[in-house]
């Protein structure tokens, strides 16, 4: 089975004034249809770099990335921010909801700007947020929702465009552990549900033991991988 996401020699430097940072060394990395990968790392090793690099957020200084067997370079940039809108869905850790619009509404969005008909996008945005067991909570806004809930309504926005890819950056970074295991308890079954591929950005070795395979970096480059 052909990889969903193959990196090959990336490397991505920052120019910081008289300073050039060397994000990523010659990364090369392959992540098969509907696995779970995590990648893990201390802080400042390129975990999110590398996630932003292969989502095509970030442009490369070198190397090639591979998304469903196209190279993300070869697309312009209003190629690719429509191809993450129709084939990527994203989970950060400050879950990054609109504070004026309610659960629903937040959910919604995503899809009314890409065209979906108001009716049909509320229907969706409803059957999503029941799948993350929010059902109760659709026309609450983001204040009057737990951070865990929050994360749910976040998760269910990433779902919104039946993504073949969910990219999650530190999803459970401002989580307490329960509710940390609950969110992965969700990103689990949706991946196995789903089969949609999952690559997940964490510091916590409890969240990467749930994944398939963890990768791990350290100074711009991935020094191991093993099965979880």
């Amino acid at each position: 089975m052909d990889p969903i996401i193959r990196a090959v020699s990336v490397h991505k430097t920052y120019n910081s004034g008289a300073v050039r940072v060397h994000a990523l060394r010659g990364v090369d990395v392959e992540i098969a249809p509907a696995e779970m990968v995590a990648v893990m790392g201390p802080s400042g090793c390129g975990k999110t770099t590398l996630l932003n690099c292969l989502s095509g957020l970030d442009d490369l200084s070198e190397g090639a990335v591979y998304v469903e067997g196209v190279e993300l370079s070869e697309m312009g940039d209003d190629e690719r921010t429509e191809y993450r809108a129709r084939r990527m869905g994203f989970v950060f850790q400050s879950y990054n909801l609109l504070p004026v619009l309610s659960a629903r509404e937040n959910v919604e969005l995503p899809l009314v700007i890409g065209g979906v008909p108001y009716r049909q996008a509320r229907e969706v945005a409803r059957r999503l947020l029941a799948l993350v067991g929010l059902q109760e909570f659709v026309d609450h806004r983001p204040a009057e929702l737990s951070a865990g809930q929050q994360q749910r309504v976040a998760v269910a926005r990433a779902l919104a465009n039946k993504p073949a890819i969910v990219w999650a950056d530190e999803p459970t970074g401002n989580l307490d552990s329960e509710t940390s295991t609950q969110i992965m308890d969700l990103l689990v079954r949706l991946n196995e549900e789903n089969r949609q591929t999952f690559v997940v950005v964490t510091h916590d070795p409890v969240v990467a033991s749930r994944a398939h395979r963890i990768l791990t970096m350290r100074n711009g480059q991935i020094v191991e991988q093993v099965r979880a």
